[in-house]
């Protein structure tokens, strides 16, 4: 679990409910997953109550009925459970929880993030995809998941803690037409829209904004954010939105046990990452073009995050960098940076850690 800065500027160079789950082996996929995969993932969903021989699902993939095997025990060596074989035709015994594009992309239809989905089983970070991608010309929408990652960035040298298949590990790429000075709201409204991913699934969760970037529950912590930007002095050329939530983990470090939970261990059940992944780009959709198209979306931003945050205002912290001060919060400036009322009078957080008392 990182404690993640808010922004990181880059100079410019030219339903909660029980699922079948299935559990995916530890297996090194650092490239792109085939898409074939996925295809044949819904093809079998979209046929769950028949067998779907080898030679329809090959007439519909465009290959031959041996790549299908080929590929069909590749699907069952990351766990998921397909029942037959080539002479008999195949049927998907559960629904695999898995974030494969050609099951996010039908609940994500008229979002800006429905056409340009990448999946990876494991990376080194969504986020280094990402930026990479965006400095090659991928364009607005762009989204890299992952079943894991192996190093999930945060704040200074920490790294997001990732067991395979158990979190959402979700990078999308932006590119608003907005000066950098925005970016601090770009990630404010990031928090809202995993807030109310989670209380869209299941409505009697209510996560707790801790500014800047992370969400807590039951006073630890299940989500982090990360805004990374390319920028000129008076635009953002692009921005990479990375965003981590510890879905269905029962265990922890020890190291981090007092300070880390999941949605998983405060409910009780098991969740479905792609019902949660759909309902959290929903949402990130939704804030991005408020705050595009409406003028007030700003201040709008920061009223629901201070509402919604029990440690914006009237709360007694530690501030931990820039030689380290207490105070008592009295909420966020036009900017969205957090202030603090001290001994010396009011003082504005720019960065850092910020603990409750």
């Amino acid at each position: 679990m990182p404690h993640n800065l808010p922004i990181a500027k880059t100079p410019t160079n030219r339903s909660s409910r029980s699922v079948s789950r299935s559990k995916v082996s530890v297996q090194v996929i650092s490239r792109q997953t085939d898409a074939r995969l996925g295809r044949i993932v819904r093809l079998l969903i979209d046929n769950a109550t028949v067998v779907v021989s080898g030679t329809k699902i090959a007439d519909e993939i465009g290959t031959s009925r041996s790549e299908v095997w080929r590929l069909v025990e590749q699907l069952r060596a990351l766990g998921v459970e397909i029942a037959g074989h080539a002479a008999t035709g195949y049927r998907l015994e559960a629904v695999p929880d898995l974030l494969l594009p050609d099951l996010l992309a039908p609940l994500l239809r008229g979002t800006i993030f429905s056409q340009h989905i990448h999946h990876y089983y494991r990376i080194g970070s969504t986020s280094t995809a990402a930026m990479e991608a965006a400095g090659s010309g991928a364009p607005e929408g762009t989204v890299f998941l992952a079943e894991q990652q192996t190093a999930g960035r945060g704040r200074g040298a920490n790294q997001w803690i990732s067991a395979q298949s158990e979190g959402i590990h979700c990078s999308v790429l932006l590119r608003p037409p907005m000066p950098p000075s925005e970016a601090l709201v770009l990630s404010l409204a990031a928090g809202l829209a995993v807030q109310a991913a989670v209380q869209e699934v299941d409505s009697r969760i209510v996560p707790d904004l801790k500014w800047p970037n992370d969400l807590l529950l039951q006073g630890k912590k299940f989500s982090g954010i990360l805004t990374e930007m390319t920028a000129e002095p008076t635009r953002i050329r692009h921005v990479v939105v990375g965003i981590g939530i510890n879905v269905n983990q029962t265990d922890f470090p020890d190291s981090l046990k007092a300070t880390a939970t999941s949605l998983r261990l405060v409910t009780g059940t098991e969740w479905s990452r792609v019902d949660l992944c759909a309902a959290l780009l929903k949402s990130l959709d939704r804030e991005y073009r408020n705050l595009l198209e409406n003028p007030d979306a700003h201040q709008d931003i920061l009223r629901r995050f201070q509402e919604r945050s029990s440690t914006v205002r009237g709360c007694r912290v530690q501030i931990e960098e820039n030689g380290g001060f207490e105070g008592v919060t009295e909420g966020l400036d036009p900017r969205g940076f957090l202030q603090v009322r001290t001994d010396a009078g009011l003082q504005t957080v720019l960065s850092g850690t910020v603990r409750p008392k």
